[in-house]
């Protein structure tokens, strides 16, 4: 096949190109070539569809930047892999001018379009976000779910045979994110380690080679359709994630289990301080429904070797390396202080 590839090649687009090179498929990337060297044999193509960060690094806004698609005029692709769309508009720019040129369009989208994440056992017929000013282009927590609902009717209304992808927290070697990468690297560091209860509360991801593998084999096969994207509910909980990551680090450690009333009263964030742990309130987000994907084939790598993959990959950073996910190990110490003196 040849296979378009829109957006950088730091995380899910650099798993989803070596995965389609491994199986032969030509492949072009546009971008902005802010990573221009990690593929040289392939052809990419220069260019940008207006995404510059705002002075708030939690705020993105689209419409700061000029797009340029130019050179993407005149190219012929099989299916184009949209992995960089935030906001509808730049999906009708590219599909306007792509879909005389490419057959099948595949957008990298999110469960965070669903209405109620509370609800358990999310499948993709429930109801979808709506926002109150669908013109907004300001990209925040609070706008970011329904705005892929936009992105997603827009390949609809130019693609009858579109293959839309939700994915969970997606997870492996070269996530920029450190959403759960950090607790293969607090394993790592050794000492006594703050984890949140309860122990059985599910977790739930997609590791991003697990991801390219299904929307290749998916691709391939001409699938069209919404489709969750993520680990079999059940399959893991933070219990299992934690002793992962304390059997595969070579660092000595002690786990000091925490209740969700303490974690609260010293405001501490969770998913963001504790990553892949959220409030009882919320613990359904780690319960979506994933039938459809797994009917069509996907298959999940074990937790292990999740884990030992990411500390392979921890080994290859520069030493002076700051996480963006996690406790800060001073602050982590304090609060198991705080949390010894009153148990």
């Amino acid at each position: 096949m040849k296979l378009l590839v829109l957006g950088g090649t730091v995380f899910v687009g650099r798993h989803i190109v070596t995965e389609a090179l491994k199986r032969g498929h030509e492949v072009t990337l546009f971008n902005r070539g802010s990573q221009a060297g990690l593929f040289p044999e392939i052809e990419q193509l220069i260019g940008d569809r207006g995404s510059n960060r705002n002075t708030d690094s939690k705020v993105l806004d689209i419409r700061h930047g000029e797009s340029n698609l130019s050179a993407l005029e005149g190219g012929s692709w099989d299916a184009v892999i949209d992995t960089s769309a935030y906001v509808p508009r730049v999906i009708n720019e590219a599909a306007e001018l792509l879909k005389k040129n490419v057959k099948q369009y595949c957008l990298i989208s999110s469960i965070s379009v669903y209405a109620d994440p509370t609800k358990a056992n999310l499948s993709e017929d429930d109801i979808v976000l709506r926002l109150n000013n669908p013109e907004t282009e300001k990209i925040t927590p609070t706008t970011y779910g329904g705005l892929k609902v936009l992105c997603e009717e827009a390949v609809e209304e130019h693609y009858s045979n579109s293959l839309i992808v939700r994915p969970g927290l997606v997870v492996g070697p070269n996530d920029p994110t450190d959403r759960f990468s950090y607790w293969p690297w607090r394993f790592r560091q050794g000492g006594k380690v703050l984890a949140p209860e309860p122990k059985h509360a599910a977790v739930q991801y997609i590791d991003a080679r697990d991801m390219a593998v299904w929307t290749l084999d998916n691709l391939e096969a001409g699938t069209t359709g919404k489709f969750n994207l993520v680990n079999t509910a059940g399959s893991y909980t933070i219990g299992d994630l934690i002793d992962s990551c304390q059997r595969k680090a070579t660092s000595d450690s002690e786990v000091t289990w925490v209740n969700e009333d303490f974690i609260l009263a010293e405001e501490v964030a969770y998913f963001r301080d504790l990553p892949m742990a959220l409030p009882k309130s919320q613990r359904n987000f780690m319960q979506v429904n994933n039938d459809k994907a797994m009917a069509t084939g996907l298959n999940n790598r074990l937790l292990d070797d999740t884990v030992e993959d990411i500390l392979t990959w921890l080994d290859t950073l520069d030493e002076g390396y700051e996480l963006k996910a996690g406790l800060r190990l001073e602050h982590e110490q304090q609060l198991l202080t705080k949390w010894a003196k009153q148990s």
